[in-house]
């Protein structure tokens, strides 16, 4: 698979709701790397298995001609996620520019505008058995822009 990339941005995501663990070194050694489509409504890879522990380094291209986000976080924290899309977007839209949307819910993200990557370094919790990614923009989710991570020792 070809990836284009036009501009690359980093991310170190703390973790919130459950969902891993703070990446606060950006020198922290990566167990895992794992590159990402996301296309206008879809994924890919769909669904992941990962170690609980293991620090995984998501490189996102987003090849579609929309925006989206790459949204780490349990199926209830993801849930509470696109309420709080959805209400952004009801209050005047939603700027994903600068490629981490400071949305304040502590869950590890980023924003991909269309043509550009991303990268979110993200350790697996030990106390989980199932995460998903999301894009959580209004609809997207709903589309199918999600996929499971099963955490397996």
């Amino acid at each position: 698979m070809a990836i284009f990339s036009l501009a690359s941005t980093t991310v170190l995501a703390g973790a919130g709701h459950g969902s891993g663990n703070a990446q606060t070194d950006a020198q922290q050694p990566i167990d895992r790397t794992i590159s990402f489509e996301a296309g206008d409504m879809w994924f890919t890879p769909g669904e992941l298995d990962i170690e609980p522990g293991q620090t995984v380094k998501f490189e996102i291209t987003n090849t579609g001609n929309l925006e989206h986000e790459f949204v780490i976080g349990n199926a209830a924290a993801q849930e509470e996620h696109r309420k709080m899309m959805r209400e952004m977007a009801s209050g005047g839209g939603h700027d994903m520019s600068g490629g981490h949307h400071g949305d304040g819910d502590g869950m590890p993200s980023v924003a991909v505008a269309p043509g550009e990557s991303a990268t979110l370094v993200w350790t697996a919790p030990q106390d989980s058995s199932k995460i998903e990614f999301a894009c959580n923009i209004p609809g997207h989710y709903e589309s199918g822009m999600s996929g499971n991570i099963n955490l397996q020792g």
